[in-house]
């Protein structure tokens, strides 16, 4: 691995992968190239053996010994799974959409709630991608209790696998991917229903389906059983949601039934524009910059830290802790986006901080 997070780990780092689908193939698949020797286990046998047959994992072991593990499993299933893992040792983190009941039932320095925003219309191991994490959002929800250093490492790990990391509140996380992953896959599935039920009606409607159809309704193909947990676990913020967007859709057919076409406009140029400030790619090496921190030997200094880069909407593309005889607690290294380096400083010097901005 080439981040800062790989002088944390042996020369060959061992992980684990429990749940050995689409995304915990994925990452076994991404961490095997990197050179990462890949433990895995699944309850389903059959899912497991396949997972060694298609080369996710290198072996399959009932209680793995790793460095890193990485919990793929239905959000109500992981507290169990990661108290044994950590048992066992090493840091671990998982890749369920839901984060507040995982990180409450999980006070652990070396557990790191993740969640990474990335899928596909593919269900099972057979689907899993390497370069599924390329250019995704990979959600870190580390709490006061979390070791700086076990949060350094799985930063640092996600980010090998191509992924740009924001560090957020459980709750925080969960109140927003209500509005832009849970809520928009029930939207696409209600639009697919509906698409079906008329085509009883039109034969031709479905082969009419073009690209912006099939562009809102991809989602519509991924996994029923996982969404079923979701609906679940994050019950309140999707009902949350879904009340605002059937005020917005009265409100909407309101103007079309008026012929507003003013308000109507208006409505689709913000989208439009909102649309177009999507956040994409990581700048070259040479428009990064260093900025370090020194922050003491304390709980959630860390998370305290990355989390007000995230409220910034300041990307950290690398990070690491260093440690020395000369420092009480050590210092945090981010790596951030130069043009933002000094906005990151001085709100960091706002909340007493010392600061030092370098470039790379």
């Amino acid at each position: 691995m080439n981040g800062r997070g790989a002088n944390l780990l042996p020369a060959e780092p061992r992980a684990a992968i429990i749940g050995t689908g689409l995304m915990g193939g994925s990452v076994g698949l991404a961490l095997k190239r990197d050179g990462w020797h890949v433990s895995g286990w699944d309850l389903d046998p059959d899912r497991r053996s396949l997972a060694l047959e298609l080369g996710v994992v290198d072996e399959i072991e009932e209680h793995p010994v790793a460095d890193l593990t990485f919990v793929s499993v239905p959000v109500s299933s992981v507290p169990e799974i990661a108290l044994a893992a950590l048992e066992r040792g090493g840091v671990v983190t998982d890749i369920g959409s839901v984060k507040a009941p995982v990180v409450a039932a999980l006070h652990h320095p070396r557990f790191v709630g993740g969640h990474p925003m990335a899928g596909s219309e593919a269900v099972g191991v057979r689907g899993a991608n390497p370069d599924l994490f390329s250019g995704a959002v990979w959600v870190l929800t580390p709490t006061e209790s979390t070791d700086p250093e076990a949060q350094a490492l799985v930063h640092s790990v996600v980010r090998s696998l191509g992924a740009e990391v924001l560090t957020l509140d459980a709750e925080q996380h969960d109140r927003l991917v209500a509005t832009v992953s849970h809520v928009p896959h029930l939207m696409a599935a209600m639009l697919m229903g509906l698409a079906a039920d008329r085509s009883v009606e039109h034969s031709a409607l479905l082969r009419l389906a073009a690209g912006g159809f099939r562009d809102m309704t991809r989602i519509a193909s991924g996994d029923p059983r996982m969404w079923l947990d979701i609906c679940v676990d994050n019950r309140d913020a999707i009902l949350g949601v879904l009340d605002e967007f059937a005020d917005r859709l009265t409100d909407m057919r309101s103007l079309v039934e008026d012929g507003d076409s003013a308000s109507l406009r208006d409505r689709l140029t913000l989208a439009q524009s909102a649309r177009r400030s999507l956040p994409i790619g990581v700048p070259e090496v040479e428009n990064l910059a260093e900025v370090a921190v020194p922050i003491p030997d304390r709980p959630g200094e860390l998370a305290e830290v990355t989390a007000l880069a995230t409220s910034l909407s300041i990307n950290v593309y690398d990070i690491e802790v260093v440690h020395s005889a000369e420092e009480q607690g050590g210092r945090l290294l981010l790596v951030v986006d130069a043009a933002r380096a000094s906005e990151l400083a001085g709100v960091l010097r706002d909340s007493g901080r010392r600061v030092s901005v370098n470039d790379l």
